[in-house]
């Protein structure tokens, strides 16, 4: 297993739990935003799965229950509340979340890349809007100065189709199964609750000169998904 010399913030924007990190990161220590390599974390859908497994990488699938479901949904509940922070739950319906996590690609080429995650955090938890909807992803696209049509069907995008693959082997590679993951070489830290050692690891190896990043956060549905239902890092 290669070490990664640049830190790396998997994310998805499905998670609540990955949102809440991304907001503590972004609101608590916007001096390390620049410092990590951020890596979209998505379920793949039957393409994605297919060119994942001919590969040789297999993506850490995990059932969620009805209990688990509506124990994240009450813990979600407790920590946004602790905070003062609304949530709008959206209803996820055949969901294909390379939608949004390949979108995030084109953003990032734009040089939007934090834009847009603020933004689709924002469309999903702050008004409950189905992110895998084109044109949710479409409208965020537009108010970014981004092609709408691009962003919306990046899915469809052959290359882009590929680099997501590549994405889920790096997945594979450091041992991802569950968001928000943080890592740096053989050092792993999973779970919301992991973010303050995560950043404690990172300033003890802090470079002298940090450059300053922009920030702005914004606001998962549950269901089927992979193992990210926890705000620890184990259970």
């Amino acid at each position: 297993m290669p070490k990664n010399k640049t830190p790396r913030f998997y994310f998805s924007l499905r998670s609540p739990y990955s949102w809440l990190a991304y907001q503590e990161l972004t609101g608590r220590h916007p001096d390390l935003v620049e410092r990590l390599e951020w890596v979209p974390f998505f379920e793949p859908d039957e393409a994605s799965s297919r060119m994942l497994e001919e590969r040789g990488g297999r993506f850490p699938y995990s059932e969620m229950s009805r209990a688990k479901n509506m124990y994240v949904l009450q813990d979600i509940g407790r920590i946004t509340k602790a905070r003062g922070i609304t949530v709008n739950w959206p209803v996820d319906r055949n969901p294909v979340w390379e939608v949004p996590h390949l979108g995030y690609l084109v953003a990032a080429r734009e040089g939007r890349g934090h834009d847009y995650i603020a933004a689709v955090y924002r469309a999903r938890f702050g008004e409950g809007r189905d992110i895998c909807d084109p044109a949710t992803i479409a409208d965020i696209g537009s108010a970014l100065g981004i092609d709408p049509g691009t962003v919306s069907r990046a899915e469809a995008d052959p290359q882009l189709r590929d680099q997501g693959v590549d994405i889920l082997m790096d997945v594979c590679t450091d041992g991802v199964f569950g968001v928000p993951f943080f890592v740096q070489g053989f050092t792993r830290y999973w779970g919301l609750d992991r973010l303050d050692a995560f950043v404690e690891h990172l300033r003890r190896k802090a470079p002298t000169d940090v450059a300053p990043p922009l920030a702005s956060a914004g606001a998962v549905g549950i269901g089927r998904s992979v193992d990210d239902g926890h705000a620890g890092g184990c259970g």
